[in-house]
């Protein structure tokens, strides 16, 4: 059986990682945006990430170019953006695409764990999340319009 953890993923720093180093962790992936409408949720993940970080919760964050252009920055200007704009300190990983051909096979396997509205597969727009188990099972999925701060009941149950 496939679990989120059976993936690897470039982070922001170019340094492959195995997401297998957060198993038994709720892990909440985020595909993220600097220049999108939702960009000031960078503010409520990162407080998720503060408040229940020592309690089993780690948020990644995922840049994307592919809704509007909205992610036009290379990796070292899309750290410093988040950085200095919204003290992001969760992990977040190289710009990939969640969509098409190219898309990485981690948003491949979310996407088709957990559909999106009315059955949809693709992802719509930046900030969908995706919220997985301890045992690195999909157990939701979000849209860009859920805000970070009401996701809490769910990253709650998840955590035990």
């Amino acid at each position: 059986m496939t679990t989120a953890f059976d993936f690897k993923a470039i982070d922001i720093d170019g340094k492959e990682r195995s997401l297998d180093e957060f198993k038994g962790k709720a892990v909440l992936v985020v595909n993220t945006a600097s220049k999108c409408g939702f960009t000031p949720q960078y503010t409520g993940l990162e407080q998720l990430w503060k408040d229940y970080g020592d309690k089993g919760l780690v948020v990644l964050g995922f840049p994307c170019d592919q809704f509007g252009h909205q992610e036009p920055g290379n990796e070292a200007e899309i750290k410093n953006f988040c950085s200095l704009t919204y003290d992001v300190s969760f992990p977040m990983f190289k710009k990939i695409d969640v969509n098409g051909p190219k898309a990485h096979p981690l948003f491949n396997w979310l996407k088709s764990e957990k559909s999106g509205f009315l059955g949809t597969e693709g992802i719509k727009w930046n900030f969908t999340k995706f919220l997985v188990g301890r045992d690195g099972q999909v157990l939701k999925r979000f849209a860009p319009t859920d805000k970070p701060e009401s996701l809490r009941k769910d990253i709650e149950k998840a955590l035990g």
